[in-house]
């Protein structure tokens, strides 16, 4: 069951639980852990909060053109509908990023909900279940980048959302924050997967970045298969669709590479080798 609470849904799901949400294309992914709490803010973001590693496992939002605006200023604090145990203090961050090199990184972006700054609902957007301690190159470099080609696709002609999913990746042992009271897991790397419906047809793209990336890191050399994101995070991205339409979608290194700035060239070798460019 869920509870709602000023315009926000906390539930505990079962992993293999789909439902629908609008910050989801038609449901949410499924296979999280049993113990996380979905957190759903309309109009802004839907999260499956960790309390173990206590990040979000998945973070999903939907970008259109009435809800872009520009950066706003950052003050941390914790979701007050979560446990203060399921998540990060901000005084957990205290000394991390000159120790750690690392970045309080926004899972949605803050630049894609700022449209309506004088109502300060986009203060959400800071909350630290929807942060990560990000390494700053990345975060600052071909993560930002690509958060910015969501935007520039959100507003192109003809596009009427732009839903994206992205989550953590843990297949390295990383450094924990120096000065933090709580245990954690920091992420070694992330994955995202950007998708439009183009007359119920479902076209994606997706990435896997890696926590070391440097500041000037093309995003396109990062491009994947869903298939690849799924593997590895464990989820179910899109258990709405039919089998057949779930693997041909799974299998595909995406048709809206184009979308988001980047192009492809198919080798003979394999359908999921590929090369990587950015659009001139």
């Amino acid at each position: 069951m869920r509870h709602f609470i000023a315009g926000v849904a906390i539930s505990l799901l079962a992993s293999g639980a789909a439902f629908a949400d609008e910050n989801c294309y038609k449901t949410c992914p499924v296979g999280a852990a049993q113990k996380n709490s979905v957190v759903t803010r309309p109009s802004y973001y839907t999260l499956s909060n960790n309390p173990t590693t206590k990040f979000a496992d998945w973070v999903a939002y939907r970008v259109t053109k009435s809800t872009i605006g520009k950066t706003q200023t950052r003050t941390w604090k914790q979701a007050p509908e979560l446990s203060a145990s399921d998540t990060l203090h901000p005084d957990d961050y205290t000394g991390a990023p000159g120790a750690l090199t690392i970045d309080r990184g926004h899972q949605a972006p803050l630049a894609s909900f700022t449209a309506n700054p004088s109502k300060g609902a986009w203060k959400v957007m800071n909350f630290l279940s929807n942060i990560t301690p990000q390494g700053t190159e990345l975060n600052q470099g071909p993560w930002e980048r690509l958060e910015s080609a969501e935007r520039t696709l959100a507003k192109a002609a003809g596009i009427a959302a732009v839903y994206v999913v992205t989550g953590p990746l843990y297949e390295k042992d990383m450094k924990s924050l120096p000065n933090a009271t709580r245990q954690h897991v920091v992420p070694s790397g992330y994955w995202k997967v950007v998708a439009v419906d183009e007359n119920g047809i479902l076209k994606s793209a997706a990435f896997i970045m890696h926590q070391d990336a440097k500041r000037n890191d093309d995003y396109c050399n990062n491009l994947v298969t869903i298939s690849d994101v799924e593997e590895r995070s464990g989820l179910e991205l899109f258990p709405n669709l039919s089998r057949a339409k779930r693997k041909a979608l799974a299998e595909s290194a995406g048709e809206l590479v184009d979308g988001v700035g980047c192009e492809f060239i198919e080798t003979a070798a394999s359908k999921r080798v590929k090369t990587k460019i950015r659009k001139p």
